[in-house]
């Protein structure tokens, strides 16, 4: 049965697809801009919270223009895994990510979000944060495996996060500059190890200062969309900033100007370099045939004791923090801005998860997913255009991986997570099971959102089903 349901999904994505077609000839293939930032919270935009302490007028004003999902999920609660589910549409769990610091993760014959575009005739690039791995032989060689091995016709960024050494700035698939220099550790007092001004020691490139990272990226995507103008072929930029990420390094414009201290005034910062890349895109005409996403990798590193202590709620009370199988893990804001065709200032309650932006931008472009590709993505087109195909109307099962191991699943409004504990950052991150009592966790997310009643043991039969759904995924692709 549940290879009909799949089968029948795929059917009707097709035809919808086809029709699509006829109004997305090749002159007017909308412009891609994805722009993905790194460990903000759900509850931070004050889209999404009007108790931020945050102000994000440029991300606020995404929302006012475009469609605002709330139940919106990474395809895994840290860095690597959702980016490895973006840029597939497949679960990061079907492959070994664990490879990433000296290998690529992604496979050299998978179809990629850009190689899939670069079909279509678009030109690709990205700048910023790959984390997904090159196959290293030395920084002084070239680093295979990386963007411009898997779709992208440009790439200018670094390699992972900017508190992961060595530090040095990639363009194409060779270091701008080896990391020859050392940069001692740092932290910050008032905060936990692994928050504030962070980073750890480790080799630097003598053109990389880490607090400059983030307006070169700017100012690099800018570049990017200048050199675009005018071109024939559309364009599709994966902006992937390292920030709000640790080191939290607000310029001095920024500082003491949020409620949410070091970490509030670097998201201030980061809203202010998008509003500059959404300000290209204006001046360049390209506005009003772009598609843009925005979005965050995983939640936040923020605790209960930065709530207590600055009044600001990073996670808008859903419970846990980056790396948990909770929702503060994953469950994301994703903003989508799409003049002509999505309705401004509306809102989608639709579950939806990364790995499912492939399969949408295929519809998108009038492009019949390739055979094999994003075996987990699922479009969501009917939510943009607003369209009432209820066929479509609920995006089979949710799958992810946590921190720790452990899995879980979301089904319609049910979500199973398979050990007890947080399955991430937050402590305990796993619990033996007592006599008698529940192996894992069973919430009703409809009713009970911040996950605080165990109904495990109430809903035997909804864990078993919850559970055969998992094992279906788990077996198949």
């Amino acid at each position: 049965m549940k290879q009909i349901v799949r089968s029948l999904f795929y059917t009707i994505a097709i035809v919808s697809c086809v029709s699509f077609i006829s109004c997305t000839s090749q002159d007017q293939l909308p412009n891609i801009v994805v722009i993905l930032v790194d460990d903000m919270g759900y509850g931070d935009p004050g889209c999404y919270n009007p108790q931020s302490k945050i102000p994000t007028p440029n991300i606020d004003q995404l929302a006012v223009e475009g469609i605002r999902f709330t139940d919106a999920h990474a395809s895994g609660p840290l860095c690597h895994p959702s980016r490895y589910g973006l840029m597939t549409g497949r679960y990061p769990f079907r492959t070994d990510l664990s490879v990433w610091r000296k290998k690529a993760t992604i496979e050299e014959d998978r179809v990629t979000l850009p190689s899939m575009l670069k079909q279509r005739g678009y030109s690709t690039a990205m700048v910023g944060k790959w984390h997904l791995g090159f196959d290293e032989n030395g920084y002084e060689n070239t680093l295979s495996g990386g963007p411009v091995d898997r779709g992208f016709d440009s790439y200018f960024g670094i390699r992972a996060s900017t508190d992961i050494p060595p530090y040095f700035y990639i363009r194409g698939d060779k270091a701008v500059h080896p990391p020859t220099d050392s940069i001692e550790a740092n932290d910050s007092e008032g905060w936990s190890p692994i928050q504030g001004a962070f980073w750890r020691e480790g080799g630097i490139a003598p053109d990389l200062e880490l607090k400059d990272v983030l307006p070169r990226f700017t100012n690099e995507a800018i570049g990017v969309i200048e050199d675009n103008t005018g071109s024939e072929s559309p364009l599709m930029l994966y902006l992937a900033y390292p920030a709000p990420h640790t080191p939290w390094l607000p310029s001095k414009e920024f500082e003491g100007k949020s409620g949410a201290g070091m970490y509030g005034d670097f998201l201030m910062m980061v809203d202010a370099e998008i509003g500059k890349v959404l300000n290209a895109l204006d001046k360049a005409g390209m506005k009003e045939n772009t598609l843009l996403v925005f979005t965050s990798d995983n939640g936040p590193v923020w605790y209960d004791a930065d709530v207590d202590r600055l009044g600001h709620d990073s996670s808008i009370g859903l419970r846990g923090m980056k790396g948990d199988a909770w929702e503060a893990g994953h469950r994301m804001p994703f903003i989508v801005r799409w003049p002509g065709k999505v309705e401004a200032g509306t809102i989608s309650e639709q579950t939806i998860c990364f790995t499912d932006v492939l399969a949408t931008i295929a519809e998108v472009t009038g492009e019949i997913k390739p055979e094999g590709a994003g075996p987990d993505s699922y479009s969501f087109m009917p939510e943009l255009l607003g369209s009432e195909d209820q066929d479509r109307s609920q995006r089979p099962p949710v799958m992810m991986r946590s921190a720790n191991g452990t899995m879980l699943i979301r089904s319609g409004d049910w979500k199973l997570i398979d050990h007890l504990g947080s399955g991430g950052f937050s402590k305990p991150g796993r619990i033996t099971p007592e006599p008698n009592g529940p192996p894992g966790q069973l919430y009703n997310m409809a009713t009970d959102p911040d996950e605080s009643t165990n109904l495990y043991l109430d809903e035997p039969e909804i864990v078993e089903r919850l559970q055969k759904e998992m094992k279906g995924i788990l077996d198949n692709e």
